[in-house]
């Protein structure tokens, strides 16, 4: 049985924590510094985690080993069982030829780029966050901007700011879910109090949009709708996250706020500007134009390639065909939607198997027996099984064959192998610095800041998401040192969990992750530092705000938003 310490250096809590604090140093010096690729990084930092917890907390070998064979365990299920099954959802729309009748359709919405930039990369890549994640919204939306006339240096910076509020959600819920097991709180509650935070930002990002594609005289013509859209993200994302499911927190207001900005643009259209009408012409490009550099993308060359058509929008389409189009999407809608009432849910639960991780003895710093050697196996309710069940019934919509099916899944974990073993890093570096202490070290370090953690706890969340690419990543991280922080400053650890989660959103469009996609979609390999300094400044600016909402939220100005 190991019990962890919090100050197992000369007695001394800020020398421990400057020890304890070496695998995270690790992993940002690897990724942002020497820049080595991100399953590397996680690996190195592993690695690292594993040697301080054996020397400096004398955690015996064999139980920090399998404590980190635990969290790798919890990365491959439910983690990547589930983002893994949503893209191969997505795949399947791809071969059957069904994602670009979904692009055509958003085409016909309006010809003007800002509102094609809402609906397409903040709409529909919310939807995409939703489902799947992994850099997957960037890639999607990236190149579907680029063929409907966007330069590409703006299709990439629209893409890259409009993947952020989503992230906190999405895919189906997992950086809450993996917060809730990292920290032992409940998930409804920290997704509702996410679920407070996260819509504040989703008002003012729409406009930030419009801004990017338009500028100032393009926001005056077109404020209208950008508001509309951010009004009903921030309302559907509030109230799925508060009262219905987490999981289907962006997807929900990802399809209410594209109905809300159609119907917006259609009834009070905006102000017209030649420059922001779809002009291929005016790009130097010609319509469908696909950089020769797209084949290194990180989206997979089968799925660029079948994305490579140039959009028609003038092209009818079978009012069946576009009803198969979105089918996929409302199926899964429909089945999370079901899987949430009490019998279903506790018919989907009977199943689940739960048992203490075989030779794990683990204790809490107060002595008190561990949560974490605790494993739940619920393989007919995890939010996986139920995206193979929403596939099966896509399948026989979108007329996949079995075969094709198969093959598409089988690509689809051949091209997200470096993505699940970097996940797989993460997850065990995250259970063995939990497991040995060095998180409880360092948190109780921090908690020394008293109630001015509340403003440093988003900022945590932010350059774990900026560094890691993944809000899921960056819970794992930080989660358990944000509660043990509020536990010894006096705050609420539900607030702060969040807050971390919140946190991480505007880090989105600064992750070297999302910055590298989005610069090879659209043949600008290299340039990923000309967006980073396109994205920097508003990214700081964003993050202060949420600083700040947290820091109310922890006073009796706000504390009525906590639940």
């Amino acid at each position: 049985m190991y019990l962890p310490t919090l100050a197992p250096l000369a007695d001394s809590l800020a020398l421990s924590a400057l020890v304890a604090g070496l695998p995270i140093v690790t992993l940002f010096l690897l990724l942002g510094v020497v820049r080595v690729r991100a399953w590397l990084a996680a690996l190195g930092a592993l690695a690292v985690a594993l040697l301080v917890s054996i020397v400096a907390y004398s955690m015996p070998a064999g139980q920090a080993l399998l404590t980190a064979s635990q969290g790798a365990t919890f990365a491959l299920f439910p983690l990547a069982w589930t983002f893994g099954t949503a893209i191969w959802i997505y795949r399947m729309t791809v071969t059957s030829g069904h994602f670009d009748v979904l692009r055509r359709s958003f085409a016909r919405v309006s010809d003007d780029q800002r509102v094609q930039a809402l609906v397409i990369a903040f709409c529909f890549g919310s939807l995409l966050e939703g489902l799947a994640g992994q850099g997957t919204p960037v890639a999607i939306t990236t190149v579907m901007l680029l063929a409907l006339g966007f330069r590409p240096m703006k299709a990439a910076t629209v893409a890259l700011v409009a993947n952020t509020v989503p992230a906190a959600f999405g895919p189906l819920g997992l950086p809450i879910t993996t917060l809730a097991r990292v920290t032992d709180l409940p998930a409804g509650d920290l997704g509702a109090m996410t679920g407070r935070q996260v819509p504040v930002i989703a008002l003012f990002v729409p406009l930030l949009l419009v801004g990017v594609v338009g500028g100032r005289r393009g926001l005056r013509g077109t404020w209208h709708v950008a508001v509309a859209c951010g009004v009903s993200f921030a309302l559907a994302q509030f109230l799925t996250s508060n009262y219905f499911s987490v999981a289907l927190a962006d997807i929900v207001a990802g399809l209410v706020s594209a109905v809300v900005v159609a119907v917006t643009a259609r009834v009070w259209p905006p102000r017209r500007n030649d420059d922001q009408v779809t002009d291929a012409a005016s790009t130097g490009e010609p319509a469908g134009f696909w950089p020769t550099a797209a084949p290194g993308s990180r989206m997979d060359r089968a799925v660029a390639l079948a994305s490579r058509t140039a959009v028609a929008p003038n092209r009818p389409d079978a009012p069946v065909e576009v009803w198969r189009a979105y089918a996929p999407y409302l199926v899964i809608v429909a089945i999370f939607g079901l899987s949430q009432v009490p019998a279903i849910a506790d018919a989907l639960n009977a199943v689940t198997v739960t048992f203490d991780w075989p030779g794990l003895h683990l204790l809490t710093v107060s002595g008190m027996p561990s949560s974490l050697p605790v494993f739940r196996f619920n393989w007919l309710s995890s939010t996986g099984t139920l995206l193979v069940l929403a596939g099966l019934v896509t399948m026989v919509i979108l007329r996949v064959t079995p075969r094709a099916a198969l093959v598409a899944y089988g690509q689809t974990l051949a091209s997200l192998r470096w993505a699940i073993l970097t996940v797989c890093g993460l997850l065990a570096l995250a259970f063995v610095m939990n497991g040995s202490g060095q998180t409880a070290t360092l948190g109780t370090w921090m908690a020394g800041a008293g109630g001015l953690f509340a403003l440093l706890s988003p900022v945590l969340g932010w350059l774990g998401v900026a560094l890691t690419g993944s809000d899921t990543s960056s819970n794992s991280l930080f989660g358990a040192l944000q509660v043990t922080a509020a536990q010894r400053a006096g705050l609420d650890p539900v607030l702060l969990a969040a807050a971390n989660a919140s946190g991480g959103v505007v880090g989105k469009m600064i992750s070297l992750q999302n910055l590298t996609i989005a610069a090879s979609a659209v043949g600008l390999s290299g340039r990923e530092g000309d967006l980073f300094r396109r994205m920097f400044g508003w990214s700081v600016v964003l993050i202060c705000a949420m600083a700040l909402l947290v820091g109310l939220q922890a006073t009796p100005v706000l504390s009525w938003m906590v639940p």
